[in-house]
């Protein structure tokens, strides 16, 4: 059962800006770091890492920097991604992982993140 929940997603016109958050319930181990991916519609599109932040709040980004900024509360557990300037590339579905090592979530390999929500949908309009 997993303990991320993602929520935020819609449909927004191109050059919008989207908040995803990701609620994660209590952990017995807490990870040690959440992350974003997303996947594209269509077949063969693989979930690629956007974004990831570690326990001591140490962002990692995988993508576009400038318009993507990941944060979190760690209070009310909730892990957010700022998307900015959306694109219509930006449609997918974005989900968050956990990993339980450094080097793991640096990967961005998805198989390295063991914990995933059901995902949100973005869609961008041209």
């Amino acid at each position: 059962q997993s303990h991320l929940a993602e929520s935020g997603g819609g449909s927004v016109p191109t050059g919008g800006a989207l908040r995803l958050s990701c609620a994660a319930s209590e952990y017995s181990v807490t990870p040690y770091c959440l992350a974003w991916f997303r996947q594209a519609p269509g077949l063969g599109k693989k979930r690629e890492g956007v974004a990831a932040i570690d326990k001591y709040d140490t962002p990692l980004y995988r993508m576009d920097k400038g318009r993507f900024t990941i944060s979190q509360d760690n209070d009310k557990r909730i892990m957010y991604l700022q998307i900015e300037n959306l694109k219509p590339e930006d449609t997918a579905t974005y989900y968050c992982a956990a990993a339980n090592t450094w080097v793991h979530c640096r990967s961005f390999a998805p198989e390295n993140f063991g914990d995933w929500g059901q995902g949100t949908q973005v869609t961008v309009s041209s």
